[in-house]
């Protein structure tokens, strides 16, 4: 027999018996996923990290319960800082593969920890930010590090309305919600831009945004071929447009 010191108490165990198995004899908790009383351990959900004294440096280190075996006057803590921190990282790390797994929410839970922002259906191929920086030109969106992770959030005030963002996302996690002549652009629960909408001259469909339409006329009024400005949905501009062209043919028979 051997005697070990568990968050300050002490416990009898049998030589090669493991941390893990210990705690659970003692009623101990100790997270764990991938353990079972019939099978070798792997280690392979990491929960159940616990902090020691490292056999030769001798500094406190992390090591998993599940496959370290007791040794005389062994001191073993399962709620420091150090293993709080090894924790998250698992809880977090075998939510990335199932996000949507309640149970693994609900044990981090228990154990205090943070499991992190859910699964937001963006999957960081950055075509919004690009498109808005590249083609558009506003560049209202960047990414920012929140928690360990990369998310795409939006640079207050730049956005302009005109949901190229959401048209060229491969998840279609950004969203165009155009009501009572209003244009709301969001992603997750965070809104990109708010706008009012402009009526079409010609059908009254309310089609585009103030800003949008500002950022057109400035992008190409120095373009010879443009026109005078109008407030045209992209339909009636092209039906008048082959309207007058129509009439100019005919005039020049």
């Amino acid at each position: 027999m051997v005697t070990i010191t568990i968050d300050d108490r002490q416990y009898q165990a049998e030589a090669g018996t493991r941390v893990l198995e210990v705690a659970r004899a003692n009623d101990l908790p100790i997270p764990t996923l991938c353990y079972h009383p019939s099978l070798r351990p792997s280690g392979s959900c990491r929960l159940c990290a616990v902090e020691v004294a490292g056999r030769s440096s001798g500094r406190q280190v992390t090591m998993l319960a599940c496959v370290l075996k007791v040794k005389d006057g062994m001191v073993v803590k399962t709620q420091s800082e150090a293993v709080r921190r090894a924790r998250t990282r698992a809880f977090r790390n075998l939510l990335q593969m199932a996000p949507q797994a309640q149970s693994i929410i609900a044990l981090a839970k228990s154990y205090d920890i943070d499991p992190g922002p859910p699964a937001d259906g963006c999957v960081r191929c950055r075509l919004c930010i690009r498109v808005c920086n590249e083609i558009v030109g506003p560049g209202a969106l960047k990414m920012e590090k929140k928690g360990g992770l990369n998310f795409v959030v939006p640079i207050e005030g730049l956005c302009i309305g005109c949901g190229t963002c959401a048209n060229i996302c491969p998840t279609k996690v950004i969203f165009v919600d155009d009501h009572e002549n209003v244009r709301t652009i969001s992603i997750r629960d965070e809104v990109i831009g708010r706008h009012p909408l402009e009526r079409c001259e010609g059908c009254g469909k309310q089609y585009a945004t103030p800003k949008f339409l500002d950022h057109i006329h400035e992008r190409t009024s120095s373009h010879t071929e443009v026109k005078d400005r109008h407030n045209y949905c992209p339909t009636c501009a092209k039906l008048f447009s082959d309207r007058v062209k129509t009439v100019n043919d005919r005039a020049q028979r």
